[in-house]
């Protein structure tokens, strides 16, 4: 494993080196949290690939496709499809609003009332999706050292908040677009064509499994409904995908950047369930099911391959893990804390670079919270119910009706916002947290109250909905920085 242990050595230390090298670039708060908006194509297409194929993705991915064949594929390409209807749909008008946050989209739209409640139900959702990516490092570290859980989730945990507390988003965009190479080489190039072989190609594995290993429904249809109102929701109003969002030099990168990197996750959806399905021949008793990706990797394949298989996972996880964290640090100090002190300074570039220790603060202070909850925390799919569950009740029909609809107003999203909230917290009491039916009520409740209360309220200001316009046109009056920037050999102006 020497071989191993080293590749995997280097990539890390590789993690930090960037973080450091992105400390220097960040100088302003529009740099240290949305990379000074000037990301171009390729690295906006990279990065955002990065973060929304986690360690769910790549080790649940390939986990769902040893319990259930090739429809196993049906969360990532939800995941997907998702981040294609963002980018063809919203994420030019989302790019051009020049926010940093989602619930200052919803000040933008409803006149300044909707921010701070809509900021603490996605601070509760990032902060879990940062904590369920940490907790990951725990089986990626047990193959690799055998290690102690809790020390395994502080080492990986330590290193995420390392880089992303030093440079912010342009050090989690440089990682970000090595952890997307990685990734590619590791699971699509290596992994899949490897796994397929060893289990003796497709005729073998159909010979072996049953039929309904190789039905692309065969998850069950409501099971696919819930994954597409979760996850492919869940990926037009997240706070961690807005944020990568702004980060695009234009939106038309948004558009074009954002579908590349939707039309990927498709193929990594494929790619992790036929690994599944390989595993499953090779493999018929695992004792779980998300046991397949580390058994695979360990056993079948050869050293050095081992070791960027690992690194590729490793990637995953850290990039979803440091997108949720600067996100959830983002929205705790722009969204909670300025409004709470009420000292939100709006006074020009000087403010903003005072505003850069105070954010490399709050990412400190949510990393060392997220490793201990990590710790603590056993259930990781349980927290990311809750998560996503509040996330999409509470939030996905004010954003969207905000975006859509002309006639909502701030009353009738503030009460969409707590009727869903409650309504799916509730409901998660009563079903029980892993069950459809919280978020499938929850969302009709808040659609419900929304419309109801938006129509019996006065409408939105007219002064409001003309500067919402201008901003959607791109006519903000948020100065933009104009040279160009060239990370890493790709000229991201051009």
């Amino acid at each position: 494993m020497a071989v191993d242990y080293a590749v995997i050595v280097v990539y890390l230390a590789g993690m930090l080196a960037m973080g450091w090298w992105g400390m220097r670039r960040a100088k302003s708060k529009s740099e240290f949290l949305v990379a000074g908006r000037r990301l171009g194509p390729w690295m906006y297409s990279g990065t955002m690939a990065a973060i929304v194929l986690g360690g769910a993705s790549t080790i649940g991915g390939v986990g769902l496709g040893y319990q259930y064949g090739l429809s196993g594929a049906w969360m990532v390409f939800t995941i997907g499809l998702g981040l294609l209807a963002l980018s063809v749909f919203f994420s030019a008008r989302i790019a051009r609003l020049k926010v940093y946050t989602v619930s200052e989209m919803l000040d933008l739209r409803y006149g300044g009332r909707a921010g701070l409640i809509s900021g603490i139900v996605m601070w509760a959702y990032t902060l879990m999706l940062a904590v369920t990516s940490t907790i990951a490092y725990a089986t990626i570290f047990d193959v690799l050292f055998d290690m102690n859980r809790t020390v395994a989730i502080i080492l990986g945990g330590t290193i995420v908040v390392a880089y992303s507390t030093l440079g912010g988003m342009w050090s989690i965009t440089l990682t970000d677009m090595v952890q997307f190479v990685v990734k590619t080489i590791g699971v699509l190039l290596l992994l899949l064509p490897i796994a397929v072989i060893k289990a003796g190609g497709f005729s073998e594995m159909k010979a072996k499994l049953p039929t309904e290993y190789f039905d692309p429904l065969g998850i069950g249809g409501e099971t696919i409904f819930t994954y597409v109102l979760i996850y492919t929701f869940g990926m037009l109003i997240g706070q961690d995908i807005w944020q990568r969002v702004f980060t695009a030099r234009s939106d038309r990168v948004a558009r074009l950047g954002g579908t590349v990197a939707g039309t990927y996750c498709l193929v990594y959806a494929v790619a992790g369930a036929v690994i599944g399905t390989a595993a499953k021949v090779m493999y018929p008793k695992l004792p779980t099911a998300d046991a397949a990706f580390a058994t695979i990797v360990k056993d079948e394949l050869p050293v050095g391959v081992r070791g960027l298989v690992l690194a590729a996972a490793l990637a995953a996880v850290m990039s979803t893990s440091s997108g949720a964290l600067i996100a959830c640090a983002t929205v705790a100090n722009n969204d909670i804390w300025s409004r709470i002190k009420g000292a939100v300074r709006r006074d020009g570039d000087g403010a903003e670079h005072d505003e850069v220790k105070g954010n490399r603060v709050f990412i400190l202070i949510m990393g060392i919270a997220v490793i201990l909850i990590a710790i603590a925390l056993n259930n990781v799919v349980e927290a990311l119910t809750v998560a996503y569950n509040l996330l999409v009740g509470g939030l996905l029909v004010p954003i969207l009706g905000g975006l859509l609809w002309r006639r909502g107003t701030a009353a009738g999203a503030l009460a969409a916002v707590a009727v869903g909230g409650l309504a799916v917290v509730g409901l998660m009491a009563g079903y029980g947290i892993l069950a459809n039916e919280p978020v499938y009520y929850g969302l009709l409740a808040s659609l419900a109250v929304y419309i109801v209360v938006s129509l019996a309220t006065k409408p939105t200001d007219a002064a409001v909905l003309a500067a919402w316009r201008e901003r959607l046109a791109g006519r903000g009056s948020e100065p933009e920085p104009v040279e160009p920037v060239e990370p890493v050999g790709e000229r991201v102006g051009g």
